[in-house]
């Protein structure tokens, strides 16, 4: 017992404090718990997390789509404004949207939240977040890494990665080859920045004081604004799926934005046309804009503009589609169509 303390004290002298790591643990395993469905086999602590897929058996070919993505300088914005628990909303949902472009559905989750200093009351806030996003949407938080990296990572700063597991039936497998020219795209808004944009967001806010109500964006605040989580668009799917729409094609708008983001999915020889009139962007985005000089075009690159999900279906299906999304609470509109061309045109 001696030598174990005396090893872990030397361990502690190098910066890594494991018992901060267990407290961690302590303080996130009943949110974690709580996403576990009869599929999980186990519990917490194993080395591995252990998930059955006989739940997939109404599948003809099933095959399982997965994504790995972080959330980037949101980070440095949570740490300014003392909000955490977004990030693991953020990081649960961006990947849920990301394998949802393709017509899967989520199964299972693992995050990883390092920091150069453990702070197990920011850790259980950010997994609790990930894990509440994930009881929403019936994905289980299977495992996950809590690293303490002294020298690596700066003191009070944190980084946050997210991998996610889904599964979808080959035969319903969407990859956008069936889009053509005259086809509609359905767009959903954005809840705000969601996890992109922040690096530019931070350069042209910084001097900003965030918790100051300002006119300019209708009374809110930039402590508001810019730790909104992103949002999850599974639930649009499937209303749209239940309402019989056919869905030839969709686009999570992440970095890269309306422009670089669609055409990941377009077949050779089709472009998209986008009406930029067709909604009014919001005004945290103008702001940015404005106080950070960038062209329009950069503007539609760097940030999400207020667009977070589009949905590309036959022209004679758009007021369907529409309809059905509105009867759900959704606020959707016609962004714009498919066009003979390549790549994406703003008009």
């Amino acid at each position: 017992m001696d030598a174990r303390k005396e090893q872990s004290s030397a361990y502690a002298r190098a910066g890594v404090d494991i018992d901060a790591g267990h407290r961690a643990v302590e303080l996130m395993k009943d949110a974690v718990a709580r996403t576990h469905t009869p599929a999980v086999l186990g519990g917490i602590g194993g080395f591995g997390g252990l998930f059955s897929l006989r739940g997939l058996k109404d599948m003809e070919d099933p095959v399982l789509v997965a994504s790995t993505d972080g959330v980037g300088t949101k980070t440095k914005v949570a740490v300014r404004t003392g909000r955490f628990g977004g990030l693991g909303q953020d990081i649960v949902n961006h990947c849920v949207n990301d394998i949802l472009v393709q017509g899967a559905r989520p199964l299972v989750f693992l995050d990883y939240v390092a920091m150069g200093k453990l702070s197990p009351e920011r850790v259980a806030e950010v997994v609790t977040g990930a894990a509440t996003a994930c009881e929403a949407l019936g994905v289980a938080l299977l495992g996950g890494e809590t690293a303490e990296m002294p020298g690596v990572y700066v003191e009070g700063e944190l980084d946050i990665v997210g991998t996610i597991v889904g599964a979808v039936d080959r035969p319903r497998l969407i990859d956008g080859r069936r889009i053509e020219p005259g086809d509609s795209v359905i767009a959903l808004p954005s809840a705000g920045l969601h996890t992109n944009g922040y690096s530019l967001a931070r350069m042209a806010l910084d001097d900003l004081d965030w918790s100051e109500a300002r006119a300019d964006l209708g009374g809110q605040t930039l402590n508001d604004l810019l730790t909104v989580p992103h949002r999850a668009y599974l639930g649009a799917f499937d209303v749209l799926q239940a309402a019989g729409v056919d869905i030839r094609g969709m686009g999570h708008i992440t970095g890269g934005g309306l422009v670089d983001n669609p055409p990941r999915v377009f077949p050779e020889g089709t472009g998209m046309q986008v009406d930029l009139g067709s909604w009014t962007v919001p005004p945290v985005f103008e702001l940015i804009v404005q106080r950070a000089g960038v062209e329009r075009q950069e503007a539609f690159r760097a940030l999400n503009m207020g667009v977070g999900f589009l949905f590309i279906v036959p022209a004679a299906q758009q007021e369907q589609a529409l309809s059905a999304l509105r009867g759900a609470g959704e606020q959707p509109w016609a962004l714009g169509r498919m066009v003979e061309g390549q790549g994406v045109t703003l008009g």
